[in-house]
């Protein structure tokens, strides 16, 4: 089963079991989806879905931070369910030795020396990590290593 059908078939479960909160969560998704579709005029993969996702959850954590800063725990409560909600969609997450493996793959296959190949490394680990690792750690670590850390 696709990435995709499983959403639409979670929605369909939702909508049958009366959980609106997961229904509006879920249409929030496949809204996204279908306006990433309409503006590049194709039909994203699962890969594709898992970027979309990502995303979401980056804006559900920046939402969080600020909410509970406002001392508005009610709107942060809000968007921790649909980023718990968007996490189940997520392919499993890779330990942190299993990304430093990569990144030392990549370093070697890009014959990287210094830090103006960084951007060559994180071309070659992004499609491959996307979804599975946050990336900023991913780029904090390949600096480290092309700075010679």
């Amino acid at each position: 089963m696709t990435l995709r059908e499983r959403i639409n078939e979670e929605i369909k479960a939702a909508m049958r079991a009366g959980e609106t909160r997961k229904r509006d969560a879920i249409r929030l998704l496949l809204a996204a989806i279908k306006q990433k579709e309409v503006d590049e005029r194709i039909v994203l993969d699962d890969a594709a879905i898992v970027a979309v996702i990502d995303k979401m959850l980056k804006q559900r954590r920046d939402s969080i931070t600020q909410y509970e800063a406002a001392g508005r725990n009610d709107l942060a409560d809000a968007e921790k369910y649909e980023a718990e909600l968007l996490t189940t969609y997520m392919p499993v997450g890779l330990s942190a030795d299993e990304i430093a493996a990569e990144v030392a793959a990549a370093i070697a296959a890009t014959s990287a020396a210094g830090p103006g190949d960084m951007g060559k490394v994180m071309g070659l680990l992004k499609p491959k990590l996307a979804g599975r690792a946050d990336m900023t750690e991913v780029s904090k670590l390949v600096k480290a290593r092309l700075a010679g850390g």
